[in-house]
């Protein structure tokens, strides 16, 4: 029985290159997700600064791990994708 993917949930921004690239990344795998526009909704990013220390985007939340920054690497072995 294969496992339950972990919620993902990606912050972004409209100008975002890199928001686009990750989007982009999750969807060719097949991960479910929810964008956030962080400028959109403030207390998001808010939430980000808390989370992370920093206001960059993207950050993209995997369960309850947030990882910084498009980081395919990262991402893949929190989602088991390799």
């Amino acid at each position: 029985m294969a496992q339950a993917q972990p919620r993902v949930v990606i912050f972004t921004t409209p100008t975002c290159p890199w928001c686009r690239r990750a989007k982009q990344y999750l969807t060719q795998q097949g991960v479910r997700f929810r964008e956030v526009d962080v400028t959109r909704d403030p207390s998001a990013a808010r939430d980000l600064v808390r989370m992370t220390g920093q206001t960059g985007v993207p950050v993209i939340l995997v369960g309850n791990r947030p990882i910084v920054g498009f980081d395919k690497p990262q991402l893949d072995r929190l989602l088991n994708l390799q």
